[in-house]
C-alpha cells in the first residue's frame, strides 16, 4: 500500500477556544522503532480533549469545566495545563479513542500485524511504576492522537480487535470504557452491592452502569430523566433526576438505606451527598469533576464511618485488553450518540460540551 505524503488533520495550535482547533494538511506520520501506523476509521471525544484545549487542568484555573468550555479559561497557567500537571506542546494532534486498521509498521514491530483491525490503548504506560505520570503518557495529550486521517502508537498499544462493529461504534469504548473499568474495580465491587453512579448518561457513567451489572451489582443511576428510558435498558434498577434537591434522601429512599458505593464524575455539590450516602465501610471512587473541580468536605464522615476513598485517573496495564475481550464477547454495548466528519470537530465538541446526548459522540476521517 502506497502512503500518501500528507494527511487531513485537526491540529490544536494553543490554549483557548474553538478558534484553536485547525482542520488541514499536515505530513502523514512515519511508525518509529517498535511502532504501528493506523488509518483512522473513527475518533471518539472524551473530556480529555476539552479539559487540555482549554487549560482547564491547571491550578490556577477555578471555573468549572462548563463555564469556558468553548471560549477557554482566563486564569491558566501553562506550565501545568495537561493532566499530569505538565506542559503541552503545540500544535497537538489530539483524539484518545481510535478505532481503525494497521497500514504500515516499524522496525521490530510484527509486518503480520498490517491489515489487522485495532483498538489504541490509549495510556502509555511507563515502565516499572506504572502510576508514575512523569512515564506515563496519554495517547493524544503528550503525544499526536487520532484526529487525523492516520496515526501511528507503539504496536502493544494497538489491541487487536474482531467484532461486527462499525468503526464509529469501537471508537466509543477505548477512554470511556478503561477509565469506568478503572473506576469501578478500585472499588472492589462484590455481587449484591448497590452503587450509585453519577453522570450516568455519559460516556464513563453509562460504561459503569454494564461494568456493575456484571459484577452482580444492583445500580442507581443519577442523570437527566429525560435519559431515563436507555439507562433502564442498560441495567439500571433506578434512575434519579440529576435536579433533585436532596440528593441524599433520593439515594436512600431508591437503595432502601445507605449504599456500598458511589462512583462519581461529576463532583462539585454532588461529593457530599453520595458521601453522606454511604454506608459504615462504603467506598467512593472518582474519575472527574465536570460540574465543578471544588467542594467542601465533612471530614467526620471520612473517619468515623471508615469511609474509603479513591481517585481513578491512570489505567493499570492490562485494562484495555479486558474491556476488548467484553466488546469481542458482546457483554459491553457501544452507545454511539452522533458521529461527525472530521473537518466538523469543533461542532462535535460544541455538541459533546453541551451534554444533551446518551454515550459517545465520534469524528470520522
Amino acid at each position: 500500500m502506497t502512503l500518501p505524503a500528507t494527511m487531513k488533520a485537526v491540529l490544536l495550535t494553543g490554549h483557548g477556544g474553538l478558534d484553536k482547533l485547525d482542520y488541514r494538511d499536515t505530513a502523514t506520520p512515519q511508525p518509529d522503532k517498535g511502532e504501528v501506523l493506523v488509518k483512522v476509521g473513527a475518533c471518539g471525544l472524551n473530556n480529555t480533549d476539552i479539559n487540555t484545549r482549554t487549560a482547564w487542568y491547571s491550578k490556577a484555573n477555578t471555573d468549572a469545566l462548563g463555564d469556558g468550555a468553548e471560549g477557554g479559561f482566563e486564569s491558566t497557567d501553562d506550565q501545568d495545563s495537561s493532566w499530569g500537571a505538565g506542559e503541552i506542546t503545540f500544535p497537538r494532534i489530539q483524539g484518545a479513542d481510535v478505532a481503525g486498521t494497521i497500514v504500515a509498521v516499524g522496525e521490530n514491530a510484527d509486518p503480520a500485524r498490517i491489515g489487522e483491525r485495532v483498538l489504541i490503548d490509549p495510556w502509555l504506560l511507563g515502565h516499572g511504576d506504572w502510576l508514575n505520570p512523569e512515564t506515563s503518557a496519554y495517547f493524544g495529550s503528550e503525544c499526536d492522537g487520532g484526529f487525523a486521517e492516520y496515526t501511528k502508537v507503539r504496536s502493544a498499544n494497538a489491541i487487536k480487535i474482531t467484532s461486527s462493529l462499525s468503526d464509529a461504534e469501537l471508537a466509543t469504548f477505548p477512554c470511556a470504557y478503561t477509565t469506568a473499568e478503572n473506576l469501578v474495580q478500585r472499588t472492589a465491587p462484590r455481587p449484591g452491592e448497590t452503587v450509585v453512579i453519577t453522570g450516568a448518561s455519559g460516556g464513563v457513567g453509562s460504561a459503569a452502569i454494564q461494568l456493575c451489572r456484571l459484577r452482580g451489582c444492583r445500580v442507581i443511576a443519577v442523570a437527566s430523566t429525560s435519559k431515563a428510558d436507555l439507562l433502564y435498558q442498560l441495567g439500571a434498577a433506578t434512575v434519579i433526576d440529576r435536579s433533585t434537591p436532596d440528593l441524599e434522601a433520593a439515594i436512600r429512599e431508591a437503595a432502601g438505606g445507605p449504599v456500598d458505593i458511589a462512583l462519581d464524575v461529576v463532583g462539585a455539590t454532588t461529593f457530599m451527598p453520595l458521601i453522606n450516602a454511604l454506608r459504615q465501610g462504603g467506598r467512593y471512587s472518582t474519575s472527574g469533576c465536570i460540574a465543578g473541580q471544588f467542594a467542601e468536605f465533612d471530614l467526620r464522615q471520612l473517619v468515623y464511618k471508615d469511609l474509603q476513598l479513591t481517585g481513578a485517573t491512570i489505567c493499570p496495564p492490562g485494562t484495555m485488553h479486558r474491556v476488548a475481550g467484553m466488546i469481542e464477547s458482546g457483554a459491553l454495548k457501544p452507545l454511539l450518540a452522533a458521529a461527525f466528519p472530521l473537518e466538523q470537530l469543533a461542532q462535535a465538541q460544541e455538541a459533546f460540551i453541551a451534554k444533551k446526548h446518551t454515550g459517545n459522540i465520534v469524528v470520522v476521517p
